[in-house]
């Protein structure tokens, strides 16, 4: 997850996402301004800062976690294009069956932690420990479980929405989330080396070659996981390392129920790859614009729309022009109280960071809105979850027929 604020108008060194982000937001998020209080070098290490946590998992099942590093060698890197081959990192999240033994797993690994500090300009954190086991074998469960791809934003990274991949694997999904590599701000790959974001800055709030090459690219990453599943749902292991798989994993996948969602770009790859992969079921956009004519072209299949309280204008045009093409069931609901970072683990991180620095609330309003960190993952988990319970699990919920009492937060678009 990208932790750190843009500036309201980036510097001449600002990176691609602080850019973007800035540009089409128009916020600063907060956590950037930490890059001002990192230690220096000779200054004493400080105490270590408390432990930050996520909410817990609302489901049942407990969880379990691997991570894959595979190569897709059709297609060179588009960023790096000295890279002749494509590298991405996956994670899948599932239900678990037995976890004495299995340790739970980091946030980020320690590896991967400090050089996003380092790039970031942050000070060490005590980053959460998630509520899944390190390769515990899979539940099992005849027919397997539903699968629901995650991609993340332009600059973030497959785990900046933990806390909603944990709770839908806890409600019986087995969650893949995907690391796009130089697109992601940071991923550490098996032989340690760091990789950065390599997306040139864009330019205006518009189309442009630049975004279209972007999502474009990450729809074939998504395509080519989807094809490295139905390999690991074979008893097949393409990872390129050839790590241990979990126990279990075999036939767990039901390929025939996949979903999809993604926050900011992600949700635009969401849109696109819906349109051109008949194998995506239903999908969920966390506040991402429709930048390319696939993804405002829509789809037969269903898809959410779920934005922040206010969009801003480009994003909002390309909403409307999605409504009016989609042929699919869809749903378009706005988060009052939210911004563009509600969506991620901004939300229950950025309330915790406040007081480590002495920050007032006005600090953690400017990044995440004026609802309760805690409150907008309960009411997102919700939403989510019941979306994705109606496509992939014929789980009706009167939730999405119109407002609630309970969530009043929640503003439908007719």
């Amino acid at each position: 997850m990208s932790l750190r604020v843009p500036a309201r108008q980036p510097g001449p060194q600002a990176t691609p996402i602080r850019r973007r982000t800035a540009l089409l937001s128009g916020v600063a998020l907060p956590l950037g301004l930490l890059a001002a209080r990192a230690a220096p070098a000779t200054a004493r290490r400080p105490a270590p800062s408390p432990r930050l946590t996520l909410p817990a998992p609302t489901g049942r099942s407990r969880l379990g976690t691997t991570s894959l590093y595979l190569i897709d060698p059709s297609r060179p890197d588009p960023w790096v294009p000295t890279q002749r081959v494509r590298q991405l990192m996956i994670q899948l999240w599932y239900p678990a069956d037995a976890v004495d033994g299995y340790p739970r797993a980091p946030y980020m690994t320690a590896r991967t932690a400090r050089a996003w500090e380092k790039l970031m300009g942050l000070p060490r954190l005590n980053w959460p420990i998630t509520a899944a086991h390190l390769g515990a074998p899979v539940q099992q469960r005849g027919g397997g479980w539903p699968v629901v791809l995650y991609s993340h934003s332009l600059g973030g990274e497959r785990t900046e929405t933990t806390s909603l991949v944990e709770d839908l694997a806890s409600h019986g999904y087995v969650v893949v989330t995907i690391d796009h590599v130089h697109d992601a701000d940071v991923v550490v790959l098996p032989d340690g080396s760091v990789e950065t974001c390599a997306v040139p800055p864009p330019t205006e709030d518009k189309d442009n070659p630049v975004t279209t090459k972007e999502i474009v690219s990450r729809v074939a990453d998504v395509r080519f996981v989807l094809d490295q599943l139905a390999v690991i749902n074979r008893g097949g292991d393409p990872g390129h390392e050839h790590w241990p798989l979990p126990r279990g994993l075999r036939g767990a996948l039901d390929l025939d129920r996949v979903g999809m969602f993604g926050q900011s770009d992600g949700g635009s790859t969401t849109a696109h790859a819906m349109n051109v992969d008949a194998r995506i079921k239903v999908g969920v956009n966390l506040d991402g614009t429709l930048w390319t004519p696939q993804a405002v072209a829509g789809s037969g299949h269903p898809l959410l729309l779920f934005g922040r309280q206010d969009l801003d204008s480009f994003e909002a045009a390309t909403w409307a022009a999605f409504w009016t093409k989609q042929r699919g069931p869809k749903l378009w609901l706005n988060l009052e109280g939210s911004t563009h970072a509600t969506f991620t683990d901004f939300a229950p991180l950025v309330p915790q960071v406040a007081p480590i620095l002495g920050e007032p609330p006005s600090w953690v309003i400017e990044g995440i809105g004026t609802i309760n960190g805690l409150r907008a993952v309960t009411v997102e988990r919700t939403y989510i979850g019941a979306y994705f319970g109606r496509y992939l699990r014929h789980h009706d919920s009167s939730l999405l027929s119109g407002p609630s009492p309970c969530y009043p937060e929640v503003r439908f678009t007719p």
